[in-house]
């Protein structure tokens, strides 16, 4: 595990401050030394050593040598091997060499040659020794200056906020040459920290709104012991996370979010049942006893149904499954616990209250809470009870107003009319263009462009400032030649002349009110068309799946593929509104000239293709004598012509060969090569060649890509087949991470459905009333799909995940309700009296359970910070949900119950012959009626 935290930008030296930077890996090894606790420190936009060995054509000549036999001269005089040992009386004795060169200067002292007059030849009389980086071109500057990066990981199971903050600490105590300053940017425990701090806070506000919403029901030393489980759950909960694997990050923080009012629902069962008897008269201790006893068994069934609920989130994979599974890794120990200290602990403490006093009390906050509570019971018995009556008598049109509810949520989204983003964008504080020029490009070219990708980022910043006033752009980061910040800042990020990447740090998000994504169209507005690129790609710097268009073409014909690819990206490019960077995997290659064989003459002298192309190779890219390890560098020893002699065709053109025989012949009397160019890379899958094309949608202007992708598929890919024949298409990126995690999440709730089924049939005893209880959980949409209308959100996969754990919720007290209708009907109640009892007696509790959940995510519902915001769909879907949940626990469960029993009436009346026919339950005076 390797996590990048923060990055330093020291400009590139000019004079006396070579001397603190020229040797990077000393900076780098100086950090290090100061703190061993700081693991990872990573070197960006910088070339490698490389000491270059430089001899003209004419020197060569003059001395009759050829740069093969000044490479073999170099690696003999620098050497550095064993040669076995000496076995003496005394003992045995190593013998080696040692005379490997590791400086330029030491270099000049090889003697190449032995000369006539007995006089040695030596490197530097032939060669320009030039001891300096690899023949690169790449430039990086740091808000306008010359900058090299040096990138800070988190490794392993470090802890991010200290690790960030002791470099800081070190760097900055780190004395610097004059005019040499260290920058840090783009540092990501800032914003780790502060989401945490956001989260926190969250948890702080809820946790007081739970308190406030159970001391208005409940008395208010009963509501205490109540919500004395959430700190003991919690403390569970994080006592387990190291032995899961799981950090302190934002998800994990969200989770104690999502739980915060769920968590207290088991031990409010519990305390309102133990409550109720208190007030009946019974004593403390027996109410406790009797009371805990009288619900434990729906009360762990019920805690197991909602962790079962959880489940699905755990076999997500791709994206998805790097960040949901923190969620259940929280919740489920989180649940475990409040369960045994509701079984075990609440009790105890229950037993302790006092016992109930009809005289009124003197204190006001009591005789607050008893009248609320009195208001609550009359409410109950005055509008509830008599509209739950006629509901249970009316059943069957209560059933159709609730699937009518759930036909139109699912419409809603299936139509689009609410729109379904797979994954909510991030909300981030980098900007990034990375651009690619076509193969083969003067570097000057993509300087250019850069510079240019530089001016509109400029003029971004002079255009909009932040809830201070100062400008959103903090600081930017262009390069060319390299793409360190798309690579990672990894020592193999790819490198050329015609790539380049330009990185803004915006101002926090807290403290601004236009969005990354907002800033993104706005540069690229600013920066305009520019035709000369192969690909540029605007991005925010999210959490986000990739690309949001991301499609793979293969096929056996090569031409077919790529007219097929052609086709299809001119047509999104062209067709489709709220598409940007679009671009397709066939580049066109460098321009190549290619030896295929010899000419006559060249074949008669004696060469074949190998000698030639070595020769020219050792020429033009040089002949690596070997690779030297200085201090924490690798650094490469090349022998090859100066730059002068290889920087135009000309050069290649007068280039002389050496004969086996050591005579002179011009390379293209040898040779006779052609100009072609191939394909910059090929990708092929399953043996065939493949080309991807990606694009990204414009959310900032309210385009949504499903729609996009789903017309594109249907308009153009599925003609593909047709038109290109051979040619297939597969998803890839963000719309295969979005179909896999659906599909996953789908077999996850599948398995979970039947997990719950199974938990609910033992406390139940029946294999027909888990099905009334589970029937609720898609009404469980309705509530979710009318919170994200209000809300003005999309539906996402965050949506999705919330609506699975809602499901576990409404179980939860649907079951009770359920097995308070059981208990009533053993005693020799009707079954629509012991309906509507059970409603009214589990009112309390079932809207207390509700409130608590709603109450505990109101804080997030109302959080108006842009780094929570893609949080919020999942606590919308849950916390609305829950709201709604309310309704279907105390009117539809209850109607549901008695339809079953109508439909195992007409059954037994049918199975028995009686063909009695099934009384109408609209029918005023009916026997099945409530009386």
């Amino acid at each position: 595990i390797r996590d990048g935290l923060l990055n330093y930008v020291p400009p590139k030296p000019e004079s006396k401050k070579k001397a603190f930077l020229a040797d990077p890996g000393g900076f780098v090894q100086s950090l290090l030394k100061g703190q061993e606790t700081i693991k990872k420190v990573e070197l960006a936009s910088v070339r490698p050593y490389e000491i270059s060995i430089e001899v003209p054509e004419d020197t060569l000549r003059r001395y009759n040598l050829t740069l093969q036999q000044v490479a073999m001269a170099v690696r003999g005089a620098s050497l550095d091997l064993p040669s076995g040992s000496v076995k003496t009386n005394s003992g045995e004795i190593v013998v080696r060499a040692l005379g490997r060169k590791y400086r330029g200067e030491e270099f000049r002292e090889v003697t190449v040659k032995k000369m006539p007059n007995g006089s040695d030849l030596s490197l530097g009389e032939i060669a320009s020794v030039i001891d300096g980086f690899e023949d690169i071109e790449l430039v990086s500057t740091f808000n306008d200056r010359p900058a090299v990066i040096l990138h800070v990981f988190r490794v392993a199971d470090q802890d991010t906020l200290a690790i960030a903050k002791l470099a800081r600490e070190y760097v900055g105590s780190l004395k610097k040459p004059d005019g040499v300053e260290i920058d840090v940017w783009n540092d990501q425990s800032v914003i780790l920290k502060g989401r945490l701090d956001l989260l926190k806070s969250n948890i702080g506000i809820g946790l007081i709104l739970v308190l406030f919403v159970l001391a208005l029901f409940l008395r208010p030393s009963l509501a205490f012991l109540v919500a004395l489980g959430i700190p003991v759950s919690f403390a569970g909960g994080l006592w387990l996370m190291p032995s899961l694997g799981i950090s302190i990050n934002m998800i994990s923080a969200f989770a104690f979010i999502l739980v915060l009012g769920i968590v207290v629902d088991d031990a409010i069962v519990v305390g309102e049942n133990v409550y109720t008897r208190i007030q009946q008269g019974e004593h403390p201790k027996e109410a406790s006893w009797k009371g805990t006893h009288e619900v434990g068994i729906v009360v762990i069934f019920g805690i197991l149904t909602t962790m079962a609920a959880f489940t699905p989130m755990l076999g997500l994979s791709g994206v998805s499954g790097k960040i949901w599974p923190n969620i259940p890794l929280v919740v489920i120990p989180v649940l475990g616990f409040s369960l045994l200290q509701s079984k075990f602990v609440l009790p105890a403490h229950l037993a302790l209250l006092k016992p109930h006093s009809p005289t009124p009390s003197a204190n006001p906050l009591t005789r607050l809470q008893r009248r609320i509570s009195g208001g609550l019971e009359r409410f109950v018995k005055v509008i509830y009870s008599p509209f739950l009556k006629s509901c249970l008598n009316f059943r069957y049109v209560v059933w159709t107003v609730f699937i009518a509810l759930v036909i139109l949520s699912v419409s809603l989204v299936k139509t689009g009319w609410l729109p379904f983003q797979f994954f909510p964008k991030v909300e981030g504080e980098i900007l990034s263009a990375k651009l690619e020029m076509p193969l083969g490009a003067p570097f000057s070219n993509t300087q250019k462009v850069v510079n240019r990708l530089e001016a509109a980022a400029l003029k971004l910043g002079k255009t909009t400032r932040d809830n201070d006033g100062d400008s959103i752009v903090v600081n930017q980061l262009a390069t060319a030649g390299m793409q360190p910040f798309q690579g990672g800042f990894s020592p193999n990020t790819p490198t050329g002349s015609h790539l380049g990447e330009v990185t803004l740090e915006l101002a926090a998000a807290k403290n601004r009110d236009l969005s990354s994504e907002e800033l993104k169209s706005m540069w690229q507005e600013l920066a305009g068309e520019i035709p000369e690129v192969v690909s540029l790609a605007f991005r925010a710097e999210t959490a986000a799946g990739g690309n949001a268009i991301d499609i793979n073409f293969t096929g056996p014909d090569n031409d077919q593929l790529v007219a097929a690819a052609t086709w299809a990206t001119e047509r999104l490019r062209k067709d489709y509104k709220g598409v940007v960077d679009v671009s397709n995997s066939d580049r066109r290659g460098r321009e190549e000239l290619i030896v295929r064989d010899l000419t006559p003459q060249g074949k008669a002298l004696g060469f074949d293709l190998n000698i030639v192309m070595n020769q020219v190779r050792d020429a033009f890219y040089g002949n690596e004598v070997q690779r030297l390890q200085r201090g924490r560098d690798e650094v490469k020893v090349m022998v090859r012509y100066p730059e002068s002699e290889r920087d135009s065709l000309a050069n290649f053109e007068k280039m002389k060969l050496r004969t086996p025989e050591g005579e002179e012949v011009a390379l293209l009397d040898v040779v006779s090569p052609e100009y072609g160019r191939g394909p910059a890379t090929v990708t092929r899958v399953d043996r065939f060649r493949t080309i991807s094309l990606k694009a990204d949608v414009d959310l900032a202007r309210g385009y949504n890509a499903n729609e996009i992708v789903e017309k594109y598929t249907e308009e153009v890919l599925e003609k593909i087949a047709e038109k290109f024949p051979g040619v297939r298409y597969s998803f890839k990126g963000e719309q295969s991470d979005q179909r896999d995690s659906i599909r996953e999440m789908g077999i996850g709730f599948v398995g979970a459905l039947l997990l719950m089924y199974v938990l609910m049939a033992i406390p139940l005893k029946s294999y027909l009333q888990p099905l009334i209880v589970m029937s609720v959980i898609p009404f469980g949409m309705v509530g979710a799909v009318a919170g994200h209308i209000f809300m003005g959100l999309n539906m996402s996969i965050m949506s999705m995940c919330g609506i699975v754990a809602l499901a576990g919720v409404v179980v939860n007290d649907s079951l009770v309700l359920v097995d308070y209708v059981n208990r009533n009907r053993k005693s020799g109640t009707s079954i629509l009296e012991a309906a509507r009892n059970a409603g009214v007696r589990r009112f309390r509790p079932i809207l207390l359970t509700s409130l608590t959940t709603f109450v505990g995510l109101m804080p997030m519902l109302m959080e108006d910070d842009m780094q929570a915001k893609f949080l919020i769909p999942m606590a919308v879907s849950l916390g609305f949900g829950i709201l709604f949940a309310t309704a279907i626990t105390l009117i539809l469960v209850p109607s549901l119950y008695v339809i079953l029993e109508d439909i195992r009436n007409l059954g037994t009346d049918f199975l028995t012959g009686r063909n009695k026919p099934l009384e109408n339950p609209q029918t005023k005076g009916s026997s099945r009626h409530v009386p």
